[in-house]
């Protein structure tokens, strides 16, 4: 494959690679702003995005295809996205809701931990539906088809097996950062010797006192 960089092109003029090194630069400066920004918070970022744009897809004529067909539920909605999912208007909204809750909840690492396991349990329990109910019949409301059905099987997995893996060592590391906490009996023991100790001093140091004085 031929260097584009540099490349002269009579309408275009000449091609530089900057640009998109910036841009990538750019957002990859902004998924790692927070500092505080764990594994599991990234993953349920990345799959948030993800749904946002396929519910968006969903509306894009073009890419997905038998437009005219798209409707907002049901199975006679035949729209299918890159000609492979079917979709509904239903289809859409609910991966663009889904992805915009998976933003809000990727601010923490608990969140973004619990909106994978939910996810992930909701995308199994409509993987379950499409095997269950019949495509063309009206219990196939949202719709799916086979390729949603697995779809559904494979993101389901996934964002729980996320969750999992990288949840596990966002709670290894909170715990690495808090101290260990003492047994408060000893605390308690320890705070009352020490003023035993310190009652100790001042009486010792008041007897002193009287003594030079009566002398």
């Amino acid at each position: 494959m031929p260097d584009l960089a540099g490349l002269n092109c009579p309408q275009m003029g000449t091609l530089s690679p900057a640009p998109g090194r910036r841009f990538l630069e750019g957002l990859f400066m902004i998924i790692s702003r927070r500092t505080t920004r764990t594994e599991v918070q990234i993953a349920a970022l990345v799959v948030a995005v993800a749904f946002v744009v396929v519910g968006c897809l969903g509306f894009v004529p073009g890419i997905t295809t038998n437009y005219e067909t798209l409707y907002f539920t049901g199975h006679y909605s035949t729209a299918e996205l890159v000609g492979v999912f079917q979709v509904s208007c239903l289809n859409n909204l609910v991966h663009v809701i889904l992805g915009v809750v998976g933003i809000v909840f990727s601010r923490t690492a608990t969140g973004a931990r619990l909106y994978l396991l939910a996810g992930g349990s909701i995308c199994l329990v409509l993987w379950v539906h499409g095997l269950v109910v019949d495509n063309q019949s009206g219990a196939n409301f949202i719709p799916v088809n086979s390729a949603d059905d697995w779809m559904h099987f494979a993101a389901g997995v996934g964002m729980i097996a996320i969750a999992v893996i990288f949840g596990r060592g966002a709670a290894a590391g909170r715990s690495a950062r808090i101290p260990p906490v003492q047994n408060r009996g000893s605390l308690l023991r320890l705070h009352r010797g020490s003023k035993g100790v310190s009652s100790g001093s001042d009486a010792q140091g008041q007897r002193g006192t009287d003594d030079l004085e009566w002398r």
